[in-house]
């Protein structure tokens, strides 16, 4: 029984796709009895990029130290059931249709955003199934995020804060850095990965009046890249091997974990197998079959990569140092093509700027391809798709150049679903 109708319905609820309060679904979850409060210890994580590898790196710990554990996270790629992992395993269609069905009855018609009943959804199915811990994505912000709802959780974590999201969360790195402090807890240790000046200022002030203790990197703990991996120094030292997700930036992102993994008294056996075990979709993931990979001559490496914001282009920058890569680039109309193309442009060879198909916000390939122009990318065209573009490579494609498809993550699920 699939779930797609009734998440059809209940997206129905609420004329706004995003209406950051916590009203709304502290009534929805009081009718539902407070499952909130009757879950594993939770590790809440919130910030701008790196949550999700953040969070996958610290489950792949816990399961390393035998532990069951749920996650939430958003968005999904290819299936809804992708956001609601119990113990290992996506939520099946049953029990995903059952819960959906009692929260539509429950809500009555009642407005209600959707990340809001996706949140409800999660906190059901944790609250009914055994587990040591829950992991627990902030969709946006932290103050105001439907997850905010759990008043004490065992350990939270900010990752990097960033510009993105800035007409919901403000246009200067101070107020996106406030609404992401609205997850710290009186008593509650903060883990915090690297931070801007600005963004730091506003977390040691925050956990200063709330009386938050606050584990932070470059302070409490750092990590550093190790001859063939990694050097974590912390309540204790070890090595580490090296991330299995790639990028250098994924080194601050298993940094992090570990940092959270020493608040919940992990072994560092656990937390190196977890390190060199985490898997996260679309983060530089590499697409070995489906039609894009064939439309690309053998030897040619295929990448995805959900980034969408600026600090994601300094990211994938990073990951090119050395390198030439051609890009199948789509971006939606609410980010800014040019402020992450400035980082990569060095390192790109050729650029293929394509629409989002099925996607009414998605930016034209021309914005796309005049943006890439302006920061100086010199051989760009447009294609109708990512298979036309990639048709379109493999023309002058090299071995020493890989292709990446990159700028959004509706555009890797689309890739995904096709090609995985």
């Amino acid at each position: 029984m699939s779930a797609d109708p009734i998440l059809e319905r209940l997206k129905s609820l609420h004329p706004k796709a995003i209406d950051m309060s916590l009203d709304r679904v502290a009534g929805l979850m009081k009718r539902l009895g407070d499952p909130q409060e009757a879950l594993a210890p939770v590790v809440h994580v919130a910030g701008t990029n790196g949550k999700g590898s953040t969070l996958a790196c610290l489950r792949a710990m816990l399961e390393a130290a035998g532990k069951r554990v749920h996650v939430y996270t958003s968005p999904h790629l290819v299936r809804f059931n992708e956001r609601i992992r119990l113990a290992g395993t996506l939520v099946d269609d049953a029990r995903l249709s059952a819960i959906l069905e009692e929260i539509e009855r429950v809500n009555a018609g009642d407005p209600i955003t959707f990340f809001e009943v996706t949140t409800a959804a999660a906190f059901l199915a944790f609250a009914r199934e055994p587990a040591d811990y829950v992991l627990l994505e902030t969709g946006m912000g932290g103050r105001l995020d439907a997850t905010n709802l759990v008043r004490k959780p065992a350990v939270t974590a900010l990752t990097p804060i960033s510009f993105d999201h800035m007409q919901y969360l403000g246009d200067t790195l101070a107020a996106i850095a406030g609404e992401k402090a609205g997850i710290l807890k009186p008593g509650v240790v903060a883990c915090v990965g690297p931070q801007p000046a600005e963004a730091a200022a506003v977390f040691d002030a925050r956990a200063a009046t709330l009386g938050a203790p606050l584990f932070r990197h470059g302070r409490e703990w750092r990590v550093t890249a190790s001859g063939t991996g990694l050097r974590y120094e912390g309540r204790a030292a070890f090595d580490l091997p090296a991330p299995a997700l790639p990028g250098p930036h994924q080194i601050a992102n298993a940094g992090l974990a570990t940092a959270c993994a020493e608040q919940l008294g992990l072994e560092p056996r656990a937390i190196a197998v977890g390190v060199a075990r985490a898997e996260w979709p679309a983060r530089l993931q590499r697409l070995t079959r489906g039609p894009l990979r064939e439309a690309l001559p053998k030897g040619v490496d295929l990448f995805l990569d959900g980034g969408h914001n600026e600090a994601a282009g300094e990211a994938l920058a990073g990951w090119m140092v050395g390198r030439k890569v051609d890009l199948v680039f789509g971006m939606l109309s609410t980010k800014d093509p040019a402020t992450f193309l400035r980082h990569v442009a060095p390192h790109v060879r050729r650029l293929r700027a394509i629409p989002i198909a099925g996607e009414p916000l998605s930016r034209p390939a021309s914005e796309i391809a005049a943006a890439a122009r302006a920061v100086g990318i010199a051989d760009v065209a447009e294609a109708a798709d990512e298979n036309a573009a990639a048709s379109d490579l493999a023309a002058a494609a090299q071995a020493d150049v890989p292709v990446l498809v990159c700028g959004s993550l509706y555009l890797c699920g689309r890739v995904l679903a096709a090609n995985f």
